[in-house]
């Protein structure tokens, strides 16, 4: 249930042990096909299929991300410092009100700067009472991540009615590179994203299918619970 729903009193009462989850997303370009919330929009769902199974204390989506490699491409980004600030004085904040297991679930690639190491650092600043765990999504399934290609195109299609597959094209195909290739295009991706691209899409679109999306999805969401359940303890 989303801590929105709860009143003080149920809040303050809950029991010790609760774990909390913040899902992180961002606002950026996805191709012609896809909202600019893509990145929200899935790792929301994601949090909230695992909070509804495994009774976890589900926390409002951060959907301000860092994507500043995305321009000119539109995107709405903060920085990786704003960001970790926020995330931090959020956990903090949920440790002063004695929610002190807190996972942070992310859905952008380029926040991972902002996560990395966070762990030790709230751990530290709450008087090492907050335990944080941070993981994102796609480390949680077999296909290979892309940017608004199969993988994200088909999550969106299971989830959501803003896809517009008649404006899907084929974008950057990395299995067509060499190993040295790869690594030179996702460096140059880290930090222009049009240049590796061209139209803003890593992967191919036009094959992806809500039977695909539904099928990913659960495979997501049962591996993330599979490891929840393992930090309640």
């Amino acid at each position: 249930m989303s801590i929105q729903d709860y009143s003080d009193p149920v809040l303050r009462g809950m029991p010790r042990g609760k774990i909390a989850i913040i899902p992180v997303g961002s606002l950026e370009q996805h191709g012609p096909h896809l909202p600019i919330s893509t990145d929200s929009d899935i790792v929301t769902e994601v949090a909230r299929i695992v909070a509804k199974r495994c009774d976890l204390l589900l926390l409002p989506t951060i959907t301000y991300g860092n994507s500043f490699e995305h321009a000119p491409f539109f995107n709405l980004s903060i920085t990786t410092g704003t960001l970790q600030r926020i995330l931090v004085e959020i956990c903090l904040s949920l440790s002063q009100n004695k929610i002190q297991k807190i996972i942070i679930l992310n859905g952008h690639h380029g926040n991972q700067g902002a996560i990395k190491g966070i762990e030790s650092r709230i751990h530290a600043k709450s008087g090492r009472r907050a335990r944080v765990f941070a993981f994102s999504y796609w480390h949680f399934m077999k296909e290979e991540f892309d940017h608004a290609g199969f993988v994200e195109t088909s999550l969106m299609l299971a989830i959501s009615d803003k896809v517009k597959m008649k404006f899907a094209r084929k974008g950057l195909i990395s299995g067509d590179l060499t190993p040295r290739q790869r690594e030179r295009v996702s460096k140059l991706a880290a930090t222009h994203f049009i240049k590796a691209t061209k139209n803003g899409v890593w992967g191919d679109p036009t094959k992806a299918t809500k039977k695909d999306g539904e099928r990913i999805l659960s495979e997501i969401t049962q591996n993330i619970s599979k490891t929840v359940s393992k930090l309640a303890y």
